[in-house]
């Protein structure tokens, strides 16, 4: 239902696939390397449309993906392919479709500043508005002035305002926070896990959803829920520069010096300068309330060892004062019988 920071399966039959490393902030589009399949290598060195087609009129799907979901379109766009990507819409690939990040095809080309692409991709239906798992629409990541003047007047020719943009936005958060709240109202498991071994925490700290984050830890989910690749939500939140959220999990007690299969720390695995070192002062401001915490139970343990000495103390005292008195009331009774004793001889 949700879109994870984990991959979904590889298809079993694709037309490309992409060599890289699980990606991270800010490195998309950049360091791609296309491996062409077994069954169309033995060509050329350069993948042949002829044979594309061939395959394609045997049935082979459009949009397979490879274990990212990055489809062949996604690829095209990356690589500024014009004819293979009008020959995969033309044995209707989807326009639209989402890699495991939800980059759409219009994504890739906006981001590369592809303007013929964007052109043809806008024609045939992609949505203006698609939302990635950084928050991000296909202008927010355009740096190229004319493609960006593209999209933005098509916006404006579909009557798109900052509303509407600010709305398509939070929606998928809404949805997820709505659904969170039925399944905590039904008894339903919060800390279930999806396929890939992300669970709900694991997503809501990907996408960077506070209010879901937030009812999630308001509702006892642990911080150390762990995915298939020992990924623990903060290494999610610091992955994708969710600061907000890795600041709400530490504060709910989230190791921040967690390792995942890979040796790494959320920190490892950030690429933003500003949130490793805040993830940095985080780590401090943990310890040093780890050590504040240790002192106090300490301390207490000071105090209800001297409590319950001055109490054995006391109940002693209470002892011998009330043998004192047995005493001296013995005593007194003694000298009281005596002296009667006296005054009846005389």
């Amino acid at each position: 239902m949700y879109q994870t920071f984990i991959s979904p399966p590889v298809a079993s039959t694709t037309l490309l696939d992409i060599n890289r490393e699980r990606p991270r902030v800010g490195s998309r589009a950049r360091g791609f390397c296309l491996l062409y399949p077994q069954h169309l290598s033995k060509f050329s060195d350069v993948i042949d449309i002829k044979q594309v087609r061939r395959l394609l009129m045997k049935g082979v799907s459009p949009d397979s993906c490879n274990e990212d979901g990055l489809t062949a379109l996604h690829q095209c766009c990356i690589d500024d392919n014009e004819s293979m990507l009008l020959l995969l819409l033309e044995y209707g690939a989807n326009v639209n479709a989402e890699d495991s990040e939800k980059w759409t095809p219009l994504h890739a080309a906006a981001t590369c500043g592809h303007l013929k692409l964007v052109r043809i991709l806008i024609s045939r239906g992609a949505n203006l508005l698609a939302v990635n798992a950084d928050g991000n629409m296909p202008y927010d990541i355009c740096e190229d002035e004319t493609a960006l003047d593209y999209i933005e007047s098509e916006m404006a020719k579909r009557g798109v305002t900052q509303q509407l943009i600010d709305e398509t936005r939070a929606a998928t958060e809404r949805q997820m926070l709505t659904d969170m709240k039925k399944m905590a109202a039904s008894g339903g498991n919060l800390e279930c896990y999806d396929s890939q071994g992300a669970t709900p925490l694991h997503i809501a700290a990907a996408n960077g959803y506070i209010s879901v984050v937030e009812f999630l830890l308001d509702h006892g989910v642990r911080t150390d829920v762990k995915d298939k690749d020992d990924w623990q939500p903060s290494h999610a939140a610091a992955c994708w520069g969710h600061l907000e959220v890795l600041e709400l999990l530490a504060q709910a007690g989230a190791n921040l010096n967690a390792k995942n299969k890979h040796d790494e720390t959320p920190s490892d695995i950030c690429e933003d300068p500003e949130i490793k070192e805040r993830i940095l002062e985080l780590r401090t401001e943990q310890e040093i309330k780890k050590q504040a915490e240790a002192k106090r139970k300490v301390r207490r343990s000071q105090s209800n060892t001297r409590t319950q000495s001055v109490r054995r103390t006391s109940l002693r005292d209470k002892g011998l004062t009330a043998r004192r008195d047995a005493v001296e009331e013995a005593r007194l009774r003694l000298q009281a019988e005596n002296s009667e004793k006296r005054v009846e001889y005389v």
